[in-house]
């Protein structure tokens, strides 16, 4: 059972697609505009939102991409600042967690990428650093540049 913070609830399903791309911007997170947005909320296996109770604005999110049978992405994971260190990001995660235990077959691989700010909490949640067996690698396609290019 996740435990959101007072004040706040955590809400099944994902943002709208402005809530998106301004969480995206406000957490800064990598821009996305609205066509991506709405690609990457519609291709979502499961995604949670934060509502802060008094104001009503959408403050977190956290998303899950996968195929459904074994592996699993934990995406978008973002709290506006100014609601950090309240444990809305730990409900957040917990939460997904909980769902990929309770709908995915036996056996699920579960998978970030972790800024370093973002490592603690999810230490906290079991996960580690598999390196040196295994490393993350990136690529993105910039096609402002003309070509890829590998950032990491």
């Amino acid at each position: 059972m996740t435990h959101t913070p007072a004040g706040y609830t955590l809400l099944d399903g994902p943002p709208t697609v402005p809530e998106y791309v301004s969480l995206r911007r406000e957490t800064g997170l990598s821009p996305k505009n609205e066509e991506q947005a709405r690609a990457g909320i519609d291709g979502a296996w499961a995604a949670v939102r934060v509502r802060h109770d008094a104001t009503g604005a959408t403050v977190g999110m956290g998303r899950v991409i996968g195929d459904g049978g074994w592996y699993f992405h934990v995406i978008d994971m973002a709290v506006l600042p100014e609601h950090q260190g309240q444990g809305i990001g730990s409900a957040v995660l917990q939460h997904l967690l909980d769902r990929i235990r309770r709908d995915a077959p036996p056996g699920a691989y579960v998978s970030l990428m972790a800024d370093r700010p973002g490592q603690p909490l999810y230490a906290k949640h079991g996960f580690e650093d598999p390196s040196p067996r295994t490393i993350g690698m990136t690529l993105n396609l910039d096609d402002s540049a003309g070509g890829s290019e590998s950032r990491g």
